[in-house]
Parts: structure tokens; C-alpha cells; sequence
């Protein structure tokens, strides 16, 4: 089979951000299963600055190389309503949703009539598509990268509890309780103290934390969270520099449409590394591990507290977790899902 690749290159399509999960995970999916792939890197070709040309193009590649198949892992605007529906009369399109929990009804809704296949995340949007007159949807689901039995060995301990991400409002919330409650977390990537990390500093952080935290960046349903957002206002009204991120918290939280959690390749990244990890829950996720033998949720700072103190206390039963967790995330690949769908069309 032959697969027109047309995907971002960097991770959000900004080259300081890293290598994208689309080139350093899917793409090579398609090339284990003995597909030839021919690459169309959106910010090679227009992406963001030059929308109209992107079309173009695209449109031109497909003509020269008429591939079995166009897949794409859309974002918001790459690839125009018109260019999706000219693909579609020539070659299979598809397209790898990745936030149908929150984005289907005013993004994943109005792509998918003008695709041949759709993949999505949430098994709650299979019947959504179903609704709208999409026939075939395909379940899949996000997965750890480079996974090495290397990773379980961790010869010792640098941090008791970790979290890697961006900088949000709704985290740094959680973070803040939890120094209060004498509860110290390290934190990696964009907005924080430690600043970004590199993807291999990533697995080592995982694997050498006692606790991994997997923290949300969707808006809390909790009163304190507002609290904080303007106690923090109040502090910092003589301050400017930390009064812009304290606004910037204002925006973010009063105008995102993040309102439900979400399973996210985090969420298997973290197991995949062999790092012991407390979750925020996410629909589905115990259809992926055992929740309480595998791994831990919580769904307040009350709860993360007290769980964070059980296990730094009870070694024993939190390593068993983090290796049952690991084993477990051998039956979860990018080439297994990227194989079920080749094998649907």
C-alpha cells in the first residue's frame, strides 16, 4: 500500500515544541507494516502562513504519486472542507481524531462527512459518528513510544513525585496544593521552573520518579480552583510580570471549552516507561488497566494527598503496580492500531 503521509512535522507545528507523535511514532507505524510512505510535511508546504498554497500543493503531490491512501491528523484548518472533498473522489482519506471528548461536535462533526475513514480515541464517539451518517469509524487509542524492557531496571530513585507537561492554571492549582500540603513535585516543560525536557530526559524522568503524575489540563468543577484564580489575582496586582501570568490564567480557564478529562498518550506513556503513575481519570481508561492493581486515579488534591502519602509509604505494593502496569502496556502499539485499520479498508 502506498500512503500519502500529509502531517505536521513538529509537535502542535512549532519546531521548538520537538518532533511531532505524527512523524515519531505513526508515520514509522506505516513503514513496520511494509506500506511505502511518501511524506507531505504541512509546515514544508504553507502551513500556517500560507493556507492557500498548502491546498495546492497537497492536491499536486496526491496527483504525482496517487497513493492508496491520504492520512492526516488534523488539527484545526491544515486541510480545507473543499481540498478533503476532491481527495475523497480520487483516493481513501483518513484521519486520526485526537479529542473527540471534547472537540466532536464543533470540529471532528464537520470533517469526517468529507472523509472515507475515520479514527478516533473516544469509544463514547463511536456512536456519535454512527449519528451523522459515518459508517465505518475506528476505534484506536494512543500508546507508549520506543518501548524497552531497559526502561523497568531503574537503578535508583532521583524524585519521590514528578510531573511532566506544560504549565497550566489547572495545574498549577494541584501543584500548589500540594505544597501546602508538604507534598514537593518536580515539575518539567513549558511555563515551569525546570523548563522543557528532552524526550529522552522524559523517559528518564518516569522511570526514576517514585510517582508520576498525570495531571489534567481541562477546567475543574471546584470552587477552590476559582478561589485560587483570584486570591492569586490579589497577590500579585504589584507584581507585572507574575500579574500577565495570572491574567493569562483568567483566559485560559474562563474561555477554554476543556470540561472533561480525556484519556491522553500520557496516560500510557508513563506505564510504557515503567514509572509508577496517579491519574486523573479519563472514560475508558479502565478498559486499558486495572485501576487500583496497575495504576492509581484520583479526582480531587484531597485524594491525590492522601494516595501520593500511601504509596511513598507502601514500596512493596507500588512497585508491584508499576510492573504489573509496564507488562501491562505491552499489548498497546501504534503499529497494532495503525495494523487494525489497514486491515478495515
Amino acid at each position: 500500500m502506498k500512503v500519502l503521509f500529509a502531517c505536521l512535522k513538529y509537535d502542535y507545528g512549532i519546531a521548538s515544541r520537538g518532533i511531532s507523535l505524527e512523524r515519531k511514532e505513526l508515520l514509522p507505524s506505516f513503514s513496520n507494516l511494509g506500506c511505502e510512505v511518501v511524506e507531505f510535511w504541512l509546515e514544508d508546504h504553507g502551513f500556517p502562513n500560507d493556507i492557500d498554497g498548502l491546498q495546492q500543493k497537497l492536491i499536486e503531490r496526491a496527483e504525482k504519486e496517487n497513493p492508496n491512501l491520504i492520512f492526516m491528523v488534523l488539527m484545526q484548518d491544515e486541510i480545507t472542507i473543499q481540498t478533503l472533498d476532491l481527495l475523497k473522489e480520487k483516493y481513501i482519506t483518513a484521519n486520526w481524531f485526537c479529542d473527540d471528548q471534547w472537540r466532536f461536535n464543533d470540529f471532528s462533526s464537520l470533517i469526517a462527512p468529507h472523509l472515507s475513514y475515520v479514527l478516533t480515541v473516544d469509544k463514547y464517539s463511536v456512536y456519535k459518528y454512527k449519528r451523522i451518517g459515518i459508517k465505518n469509524p475506528i476505534l484506536v487509542q494512543w500508546a507508549p513510544v520506543d518501548k524497552d524492557d531497559n526502561y523497568f531496571n531503574a537503578s535508583s530513585y532521583e524524585c519521590e513525585v514528578s510531573f511532566v507537561g506544560s504549565w497550566n492554571p489547572t495545574r498549577e492549582w494541584y501543584v500548589e496544593r500540594l505544597r501546602k500540603a508538604g507534598i514537593i513535585v518536580e515539575c518539567f516543560g513549558d511555563g515551569w521552573k525546570n523548563g522543557r525536557v528532552t524526550y529522552e530526559e522524559m523517559k528518564r524522568i518516569f522511570h526514576t520518579s517514585k510517582i508520576n503524575l498525570n495531571l489534567s489540563n481541562s477546567i475543574p468543577n471546584n470552587m477552590d480552583f476559582y478561589f485560587y484564580l483570584f486570591s492569586s489575582l490579589y497577590r500579585c496586582l504589584f507584581n507585572y510580570s507574575k500579574l500577565k501570568k495570572v491574567i493569562k490564567s483568567f483566559v485560559i480557564s474562563f474561555k477554554s471549552t476543556k470540561r472533561i478529562e480525556q484519556l491522553k498518550a500520557r496516560m500510557f506513556e508513563i506505564p510504557g516507561f515503567s514509572g509508577f503513575m496517579i491519574s486523573q481519570y479519563g472514560l475508558a481508561l479502565e478498559d486499558y488497566y486495572s485501576i487500583g492493581k496497575e495504576i492509581a486515579i484520583f479526582s480531587s488534591p484531597e485524594e491525590l494527598v492522601r494516595q501520593i502519602r500511601y504509596y511513598l509509604q507502601n514500596d512493596s505494593i507500588r512497585e508491584s503496580m508499576r510492573k504489573d502496569a509496564y507488562l501491562r502496556t505491552a499489548n498497546y502499539s501504534y503499529t497494532k492500531y495503525i495494523e487494525k485499520f489497514l486491515k478495515s479498508i
